[in-house]
């Protein structure tokens, strides 16, 4: 059994990994679009009912298992079988892995394109309405319709690091999950810093002047949702895989839309080491709430729950009143000089 303090790092780890993810989509749709996705569940949750429902099944035909027994029904039953025999089979519980992250991110891809079609050309209040509703479509058709992922029970999910073992899986399980999240962050950083970032930012900051340049506006507002969809549906495959299980109700606006934007806003928008701190500070903060909630329980004249919330929400407030640009604000990016541009067109002429 591992000790108390380490259990905690890693749940704090594979929260931040997750989170991060995510924050850093949306800082890549808000921070430097300008495009206000107040629908990002809808991404979450379409990465982590991919891995609900396409995995268990693929692997339940692939190792014939009884034929008799339905996937929903039979749920728990199907699945403890299906991790047993991933213990043995350590290159299929690698690829199975992969193939779902990767299925998971072509279908946030398309959640993003379908959710960004009919709204794209909408200004930005009117967009983030519109994507707000979008996001809890797929919460209630998880809810409401059991063959995808169980209903309102959700569904187990086969353990594709079931061959590690004993308290070590978590360990690993976590340390994959933080090395996907440094591979979207470099990602993301390499992005920004290409010719298209500078297109992004004049999107955000002046759409008119950008359109004058030739810039099609909305073809980049809706590529951008759909990256930025299939790096969130990324992440919630990733949680569905830690927590083995999906449950529609778990994939709420709360903790994968306003949380996300907290953490954005905390650190800084459209910089992406600001929104990495943020997100620390906030899945580290709300962490040690909830682990030493029983301690803060005589205290309060209210229920702990809430606790979390409240401290949490008031910090935001304190940052959008006297710090708006984040911990640590955008970075000006700053016009090449005349001399510079001198040397350029000197250079051209002989050439």
């Amino acid at each position: 059994m591992l000790p108390v303090e380490i259990i905690f790092l890693i749940d704090l780890l594979a929260s931040f990994s997750v989170y991060l993810i995510i924050s850093l989509s949306l800082n890549l749709e808000f921070g430097y679009t300008g495009v206000p996705n107040f629908g990002k569940v809808l991404a979450v949750a379409g990465g982590a009912f991919v891995v609900g429902s396409i995995p268990g099944r693929l692997l339940f035909n692939l190792m014939q298992i009884n034929g008799n027994l339905d996937f929903i029904t039979h749920n728990a039953l199907i699945v403890a079988q299906i991790t047993n025999n991933l213990k043995t089979n350590i290159p299929l519980s690698l690829s199975i892995f992969i193939l779902s992250i990767i299925i998971a991110a072509i279908v946030g891809a398309i959640l993003g394109f379908i959710a960004s079609y009919p709204a794209i050309r909408l200004r930005e209040d009117y967009l983030g309405i519109t994507l707000l509703a979008m996001g809890e479509v797929l919460r209630v058709i998880g809810n409401n319709y059991p063959p995808l992922i169980g209903g309102s029970l959700g569904v187990q999910v086969p353990d594709p690091f079931a061959w590690i073992g004993g308290d070590l899986r978590f360990a690993i399980t976590t340390l994959s999950m933080l090395f996907i999240a440094i591979l979207i962050f470099i990602y993301v950083e390499f992005l920004i810093r290409s010719p298209l970032g500078r297109t992004l930012r004049a999107v955000r900051d002046n759409e008119i002047a950008a359109s004058a340049l030739g810039k099609h506006i909305p073809m980049i507002r809706m590529k951008v949702l759909m990256v930025g969809s299939a790096l969130g549906a990324i992440g919630g495959a990733l949680y569905a895989f830690y927590t083995s299980a999906v449950i529609a109700g778990t994939y709420n606006r709360v903790d994968w839309t306003f949380w996300p934007w907290t953490m954005v806003l905390l650190g800084g928008a459209a910089n992406n080491i600001g929104v990495a701190l943020g997100t620390l500070i906030f899945v580290g903060a709300r962490k040690l709430i909830i682990f030493y909630k029983g301690f803060f329980a005589p205290y309060l004249p209210f229920d702990v729950v809430w606790l979390d919330m409240l401290l949490l929400g008031i910090v935001l407030i304190l940052v959008l009143m006297f710090k708006p640009e984040g911990i640590i604000p955008e970075k000006p990016t700053y016009t090449i000089k005349v001399n510079h541009i001198k040397k350029i067109i000197e250079n051209r002429k002989k050439v």
